[in-house]
């Protein structure tokens, strides 16, 4: 295991949800794991390009492979943003004179929880309160990274956690980025039938992957008045194991 990662802040973290951030590398530097993180990076490119610029998702793109060129792996707080990264900037680079640092940046990039469970062994000491949570596994998480799993085994190390499960957890919460401005009408029917099922849970907290999800079912929930807070998983790991 390399005693160094690169860390990719991505957009909505770096904009809205720091502590998220500072959860994740605080987590990872407690692991002893020196994080390095190029202060020049920006976007994924994934905004453009599922909006079908793919010349401009490049640009986006190029402007940055250089701030990742050591052979250390690069970890994603976010499913989202590491399946862009991984999955799809090679494609992106296909015949292209930078194809090869895409495909080495990919090949070595790791989603936050996949990175804490299977190269770190991440063991988490609860130190909280006894409280009752639901977990919201974002499409990118469960369908394209395919670690949804993990955010499930990091949560049942936590002995005074009660997760509540929901029929709606594997469900799309109606963001998908652009998909949310483009057909506002059926993203929010998808957000009003998460929301409903997750505050059916009595549980007071929403556990995600992805900030992106927690921004649209947050802002959702905040709508509805409800009190049902949401939280990233790396800064619920951190507040209950400090």
């Amino acid at each position: 295991m390399s005693d160094h990662v690169y860390f990719y802040g991505t957009c909505l973290i770096d904009l809205y949800y720091p502590n998220a951030g500072m959860a994740s590398i605080k987590l990872l530097q407690d692991s002893g794991v020196n994080v390095i993180y190029p202060p020049a990076q920006s976007c994924c490119g994934q905004p453009a390009y599922n909006s079908g610029y793919r010349d401009e998702a490049l640009d986006v793109v190029a402007a940055q492979l250089g701030l990742f060129s050591e052979n250390i792996p690069l970890v994603v707080p976010s499913a989202s943003c590491a399946d862009m990264i991984k999955n799809h900037w090679p494609s992106l680079f296909e015949h292209h004179a930078l194809a090869g640092q895409a495909q080495a940046i990919a090949s070595r990039t790791y989603e936050l929880t996949e990175f804490l469970v299977n190269v770190l062994q991440f063991k988490a000491q609860d130190l909280g309160e006894p409280i009752q949570v639901a977990v919201h596994s974002s499409c990118s998480a469960l369908r394209k990274m395919q670690v949804a799993v993990h955010i499930n085994s990091l949560l049942k190390q936590l002995k005074n956690v009660e997760v509540i499960e929901h029929e709606y957890k594997t469900e799309c919460c109606g963001f998908g980025g652009t998909f949310a401005i483009k057909q506002a009408d059926i993203s929010g029917a998808m957000v009003e039938a998460k929301t409903t099922h997750l505050q059916n849970t009595g549980a007071s907290r929403v556990i995600s992957q992805d900030c992106g999800c927690l921004m649209n079912i947050g802002g959702a929930l905040q709508k509805q008045q409800s009190r049902m807070q949401t939280q990233h998983i790396a800064e619920f790991l951190l507040e209950r194991c400090s």
